[in-house]
Protein backbone atom coordinates (compact mmCIF):
# COMPACT_ATOMS: atom_id res chain seq x y z
CA UNK A 1 0.00 0.00 0.00
CA UNK A 2 1.41 3.67 -0.77
CA UNK A 3 2.51 5.64 2.38
CA UNK A 4 -0.17 8.23 2.91
CA UNK A 5 -3.73 6.49 1.68
CA UNK A 6 -6.48 4.73 3.04
CA UNK A 7 -6.11 0.90 2.66
CA UNK A 8 -9.23 -0.37 0.10
CA UNK A 9 -10.12 -4.39 -0.74
CA UNK A 10 -12.33 -5.67 -3.05
CA UNK A 11 -14.32 -9.49 -1.47
CA UNK A 12 -15.62 -11.82 -3.73
CA UNK A 13 -16.36 -15.57 -4.59
CA UNK A 14 -14.91 -17.62 -7.39
CA UNK A 15 -15.93 -21.23 -8.27
CA UNK A 16 -13.40 -23.43 -9.96
CA UNK A 17 -13.12 -22.20 -13.35
CA UNK A 18 -14.06 -18.88 -12.80
CA UNK A 19 -12.13 -15.59 -13.38
CA UNK A 20 -13.42 -12.07 -12.01
CA UNK A 21 -11.78 -8.99 -13.13
CA UNK A 22 -11.15 -6.19 -10.37
CA UNK A 23 -12.60 -2.86 -11.24
CA UNK A 24 -10.26 0.28 -11.07
CA UNK A 25 -9.47 1.04 -7.38
CA UNK A 26 -9.02 4.93 -6.18
CA UNK A 27 -7.09 4.98 -3.25
CA UNK A 28 -8.21 7.39 -0.61
CA UNK A 29 -5.83 10.12 0.89
CA UNK A 30 -5.32 8.75 4.59
CA UNK A 31 -6.77 11.58 7.29
CA UNK A 32 -3.61 12.70 9.19
CA UNK A 33 -3.99 14.96 12.55
CA UNK A 34 -1.44 17.39 12.76
CA UNK A 35 -0.14 19.15 15.94
CA UNK A 36 1.57 22.30 15.85
CA UNK A 37 3.31 24.09 18.59
CA UNK A 38 4.08 27.59 18.74
CA UNK A 39 6.35 28.90 21.66
CA UNK A 40 7.53 32.66 22.07
CA UNK A 41 11.23 32.89 22.06
CA UNK A 42 13.30 33.61 25.38
CA UNK A 43 14.02 37.05 23.95
CA UNK A 44 10.03 37.39 23.08
CA UNK A 45 9.05 36.43 27.00
CA UNK A 46 11.72 39.14 27.88
CA UNK A 47 10.65 41.85 25.74
CA UNK A 48 6.71 41.61 26.93
CA UNK A 49 7.89 41.51 30.19
CA UNK A 50 10.02 44.52 29.78
CA UNK A 51 6.43 46.53 29.14
CA UNK A 52 5.50 45.82 32.01
CA UNK A 53 8.53 46.76 33.51
CA UNK A 54 8.21 50.45 31.40
CA UNK A 55 5.00 51.25 33.25
CA UNK A 56 6.33 50.72 36.93
CA UNK A 57 6.65 54.30 38.42
CA UNK A 58 6.93 55.04 41.85
CA UNK A 59 3.96 57.08 42.67
CA UNK A 60 3.02 56.92 38.95
CA UNK A 61 5.68 59.26 38.32
CA UNK A 62 8.90 58.29 38.84
CA UNK A 63 10.44 55.66 36.40
CA UNK A 64 11.08 52.31 38.41
CA UNK A 65 12.05 50.37 35.34
CA UNK A 66 15.48 48.74 36.94
CA UNK A 67 13.40 46.27 39.58
CA UNK A 68 11.82 42.81 38.13
CA UNK A 69 9.08 41.52 40.28
CA UNK A 70 9.44 37.84 38.83
CA UNK A 71 11.62 35.42 40.17
CA UNK A 72 12.43 33.95 37.34
CA UNK A 73 12.75 36.65 34.53
CA UNK A 74 14.14 35.84 31.09
CA UNK A 75 17.51 37.12 30.53
CA UNK A 76 17.40 40.27 28.60
CA UNK A 77 19.13 40.57 25.06
CA UNK A 78 21.77 43.02 24.69
CA UNK A 79 19.23 45.13 22.40
CA UNK A 80 16.79 45.18 25.41
CA UNK A 81 19.69 46.12 28.05
CA UNK A 82 20.16 49.51 25.99
CA UNK A 83 16.87 49.85 25.40
CA UNK A 84 16.14 50.09 29.38
CA UNK A 85 19.11 52.21 29.78
CA UNK A 86 18.06 54.62 27.22
CA UNK A 87 14.00 55.30 28.04
CA UNK A 88 15.68 55.75 31.22
CA UNK A 89 17.76 58.35 30.18
CA UNK A 90 15.70 60.19 27.94
CA UNK A 91 12.14 60.25 30.25
CA UNK A 92 11.24 63.58 30.99
CA UNK A 93 11.27 63.09 34.70
CA UNK A 94 14.91 62.39 34.62
CA UNK A 95 15.70 65.77 33.15
CA UNK A 96 13.13 67.28 35.87
CA UNK A 97 15.34 65.28 38.72
CA UNK A 98 18.70 66.21 36.90
CA UNK A 99 17.13 70.01 36.87
CA UNK A 100 16.51 69.72 40.33
CA UNK A 101 20.00 68.12 41.94
CA UNK A 102 21.89 71.10 39.92
CA UNK A 103 19.49 73.59 41.35
CA UNK A 104 20.85 72.47 44.26
CA UNK A 105 24.38 72.30 43.56
CA UNK A 106 24.34 75.63 42.24
CA UNK A 107 22.49 76.97 45.44
CA UNK A 108 25.12 75.67 47.74
CA UNK A 109 27.42 76.44 45.46
CA UNK A 110 29.25 72.96 45.09
CA UNK A 111 31.65 72.87 41.91
CA UNK A 112 32.58 76.34 42.50
CA UNK A 113 34.56 76.50 39.82
CA UNK A 114 31.44 76.71 37.27
CA UNK A 115 30.48 79.93 38.16
CA UNK A 116 26.92 81.13 38.87
CA UNK A 117 24.24 82.70 36.83
CA UNK A 118 22.59 80.90 33.73
CA UNK A 119 26.07 80.03 32.54
CA UNK A 120 26.99 77.78 36.21
CA UNK A 121 23.49 76.09 36.40
CA UNK A 122 23.82 74.56 32.66
CA UNK A 123 27.43 73.50 33.27
CA UNK A 124 26.19 72.03 36.16
CA UNK A 125 23.19 70.61 35.00
CA UNK A 126 25.55 68.83 32.35
CA UNK A 127 27.87 67.47 34.62
CA UNK A 128 24.48 66.01 36.60
CA UNK A 129 23.44 64.36 33.77
CA UNK A 130 26.38 63.25 31.84
CA UNK A 131 27.09 61.54 35.90
CA UNK A 132 23.69 59.63 35.03
CA UNK A 133 24.44 58.87 31.36
CA UNK A 134 27.74 57.36 31.26
CA UNK A 135 26.85 55.32 34.77
CA UNK A 136 23.52 54.24 33.56
CA UNK A 137 24.97 52.89 29.77
CA UNK A 138 27.89 51.47 31.50
CA UNK A 139 26.82 49.90 34.38
CA UNK A 140 23.40 48.83 32.63
CA UNK A 141 24.08 48.09 29.13
CA UNK A 142 27.48 48.21 28.03
CA UNK A 143 29.05 45.92 30.86
CA UNK A 144 26.01 43.97 31.54
CA UNK A 145 26.00 42.74 27.13
CA UNK A 146 29.46 41.96 27.05
CA UNK A 147 29.79 40.40 30.61
CA UNK A 148 26.44 38.54 29.73
CA UNK A 149 25.04 40.27 33.56
CA UNK A 150 21.08 41.28 34.30
CA UNK A 151 21.48 44.84 35.26
CA UNK A 152 17.82 44.35 37.53
CA UNK A 153 17.05 44.40 40.88
CA UNK A 154 15.02 40.92 41.56
CA UNK A 155 12.25 42.28 43.92
CA UNK A 156 12.72 39.04 46.89
CA UNK A 157 9.19 40.26 49.09
CA UNK A 158 9.74 36.98 51.38
CA UNK A 159 11.57 36.00 54.09
CA UNK A 160 12.48 37.79 57.27
CA UNK A 161 13.31 41.73 57.44
CA UNK A 162 16.64 40.60 57.91
CA UNK A 163 17.47 37.91 55.05
CA UNK A 164 15.44 40.69 52.90
CA UNK A 165 17.53 43.71 53.81
CA UNK A 166 21.11 41.41 53.82
CA UNK A 167 19.90 40.24 50.34
CA UNK A 168 19.23 43.80 49.20
CA UNK A 169 22.85 45.20 50.34
CA UNK A 170 24.16 41.82 48.82
CA UNK A 171 22.60 42.74 45.72
CA UNK A 172 25.19 46.09 44.97
CA UNK A 173 27.75 43.53 44.59
CA UNK A 174 26.40 40.37 43.18
CA UNK A 175 23.87 39.87 40.21
CA UNK A 176 21.93 37.09 38.28
CA UNK A 177 23.88 36.58 35.24
CA UNK A 178 22.23 35.91 31.84
CA UNK A 179 22.55 32.35 32.82
CA UNK A 180 20.23 32.65 35.74
CA UNK A 181 23.04 32.43 37.91
CA UNK A 182 24.53 34.72 40.69
CA UNK A 183 27.81 35.75 40.13
CA UNK A 184 30.36 39.19 41.29
CA UNK A 185 28.17 42.25 39.80
CA UNK A 186 31.47 43.28 38.28
CA UNK A 187 28.99 45.35 35.81
CA UNK A 188 28.15 47.77 38.60
CA UNK A 189 31.72 47.86 40.28
CA UNK A 190 33.30 48.42 36.84
CA UNK A 191 30.75 51.08 35.66
CA UNK A 192 31.26 53.19 38.88
CA UNK A 193 34.70 53.35 38.39
CA UNK A 194 34.80 53.97 34.85
CA UNK A 195 31.82 56.79 35.58
CA UNK A 196 34.02 58.00 38.06
CA UNK A 197 36.85 57.98 35.71
CA UNK A 198 34.92 59.97 33.30
CA UNK A 199 33.72 62.44 35.28
CA UNK A 200 37.39 63.80 35.61
CA UNK A 201 37.01 65.31 32.28
CA UNK A 202 34.28 67.73 32.76
CA UNK A 203 33.99 68.50 36.38
CA UNK A 204 36.61 71.88 37.43
CA UNK A 205 40.14 71.64 37.54
CA UNK A 206 39.51 71.69 41.52
CA UNK A 207 37.12 69.37 41.88
CA UNK A 208 39.86 66.45 40.39
CA UNK A 209 41.37 63.98 42.91
CA UNK A 210 42.74 61.63 40.03
CA UNK A 211 42.35 57.92 41.26
CA UNK A 212 41.51 59.12 44.51
CA UNK A 213 38.16 60.84 43.58
CA UNK A 214 37.42 57.86 41.25
CA UNK A 215 37.48 55.22 43.82
CA UNK A 216 35.98 57.22 46.70
CA UNK A 217 32.86 57.92 43.47
CA UNK A 218 32.96 54.29 43.32
CA UNK A 219 32.78 53.29 46.60
CA UNK A 220 29.75 55.89 46.83
CA UNK A 221 27.99 54.52 44.27
CA UNK A 222 28.09 50.99 45.30
CA UNK A 223 26.54 52.40 48.70
CA UNK A 224 24.08 54.20 46.86
CA UNK A 225 23.16 51.18 45.11
CA UNK A 226 22.87 49.41 47.91
CA UNK A 227 20.57 51.75 49.99
CA UNK A 228 18.52 51.76 46.40
CA UNK A 229 17.75 48.08 47.00
CA UNK A 230 16.68 48.15 50.22
CA UNK A 231 14.06 50.96 49.08
CA UNK A 232 13.09 48.74 46.59
CA UNK A 233 12.67 45.31 48.86
CA UNK A 234 11.10 47.40 51.38
CA UNK A 235 8.97 50.93 50.15
CA UNK A 236 8.90 51.34 46.28
CA UNK A 237 6.67 48.25 46.03
CA UNK A 238 4.04 49.60 47.83
CA UNK A 239 3.95 53.20 46.44
CA UNK A 240 4.61 51.76 42.33
CA UNK A 241 1.37 51.08 40.65
CA UNK A 242 0.98 48.91 37.59
CA UNK A 243 2.71 46.34 39.19
CA UNK A 244 2.38 42.31 37.58
CA UNK A 245 1.61 39.74 39.84
CA UNK A 246 4.84 38.62 41.95
CA UNK A 247 4.48 35.30 40.23
CA UNK A 248 6.69 32.41 37.72
CA UNK A 249 7.18 34.93 34.26
CA UNK A 250 5.90 32.12 32.58
CA UNK A 251 2.34 32.97 33.78
CA UNK A 252 3.33 36.88 32.98
CA UNK A 253 4.64 35.69 29.61
CA UNK A 254 2.60 34.92 25.92
CA UNK A 255 1.17 31.35 26.42
CA UNK A 256 2.06 28.61 24.00
CA UNK A 257 -0.58 27.69 21.58
CA UNK A 258 -1.35 24.50 19.70
CA UNK A 259 -3.07 24.08 16.56
CA UNK A 260 -4.51 21.10 15.20
CA UNK A 261 -4.77 20.99 11.62
CA UNK A 262 -6.92 17.47 9.92
CA UNK A 263 -6.38 16.70 6.54
CA UNK A 264 -8.90 14.74 4.54
CA UNK A 265 -9.19 14.51 1.08
CA UNK A 266 -10.19 12.43 -1.20
CA UNK A 267 -9.09 12.31 -5.39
Amino acid sequence: MATGFDPQTATGTLHPGESYTVPPITLKVATEMTEVHVAPTTSQIAEDEIKQQEKQRVLGVVPNFYVTYLPDAAPLTPGQKFELAWKTTIDPVTFLITGAVAGIQQAQNEFSGYGQGAQGYGKRFGASYADLLTGTFIGSAILPSLLKQDPRYFYKGTGTVRSRALYAIANAVICKGDNKRWQVNYSNILGNLAAGGISNLYYPAQNRNGVGLTFENALIGIGATAAANLLQEFVVRKITPNLPNVTSSKSQSPVSKVFTAIVHEGS
